[in-house]
């Protein structure tokens, strides 16, 4: 699977934002972002603009670049959407997932896993994202993914604020559980698993 320029740009900053490398707050310009994400000028202003749309990054006019402070609301905002959908996206993927994608499933669970035993924070929210990306390839309703893309990077950056290693190994176990649920096709039982995934973020 090719990747474009531009979503690797995003990729790059997206990370650097989530795990707090480029604090809330902070002002920016877009040849430091250049510099950070080690890609030319167009594909990180496109990458800037999907930022900027998931409510990342806001561009200041006469100012520049602020990366979004984080508010108190924020993680009970994020966990309410997350709770309502992610469930029921779980469950299509678990039906509509090709053979290859239901493979690299079951990598991203083994480079979860393998963070456990290393206590990699940062692979694991890295692994993490790429699981909800093939959740975004497979879902067959884009209307689900569209209102969860965003608030799925905000829940990693939240998360990653307050986490510890005993968090991100049961954070790790139940990502493992909805991963071989979806693997092996059982829609109801990645559905229950993403929800009980759900509720252990929610009030961690």
């Amino acid at each position: 699977m090719q990747t474009s320029q531009s979503h690797l740009a995003y990729l790059a900053l997206e990370h650097l934002i989530v795990t707090l490398a480029l604090k809330p707050g902070a002002l920016v310009t877009e040849k430091q972002l250049i510099d950070m994400a080690g890609h030319g000028r167009t594909p990180v202003r496109e990458a800037i603009q999907k930022l900027a749309w998931q409510g990342l990054i806001r561009v200041k006019p006469r100012v520049g670049l602020q990366v979004a402070e984080i508010a108190p609301e924020d993680h009970g905002n994020v966990m309410q959407v997350r709770r309502e959908l992610e469930p029921i996206a779980a469950s299509l993927v678990a039906e509509h997932a090709t053979d290859e994608q239901r493979k690299r499933l079951i990598d991203c669970a083994r480079a979860m896993e393998e963070c456990a035993v290393t206590g990699d924070l940062a692979g694991f929210f890295a692994a993490d994202k790429a699981f909800d990306e093939i959740v975004e390839d497979v879902c067959p309703n884009g209307f689900i993914m569209a209102a969860l893309g965003p608030v799925q990077t905000h829940a990693r950056r939240l998360w990653y604020s307050t986490a510890s290693p005993e968090r991100m190994d049961r954070a790790i176990a139940l990502h493992v559980a909805v991963i071989r649920a979806i693997h092996q096709g059982r829609a109801d039982e990645a559905c229950a698993s993403m929800a009980v995934l759900i509720d252990y973020l929610a009030h961690t």
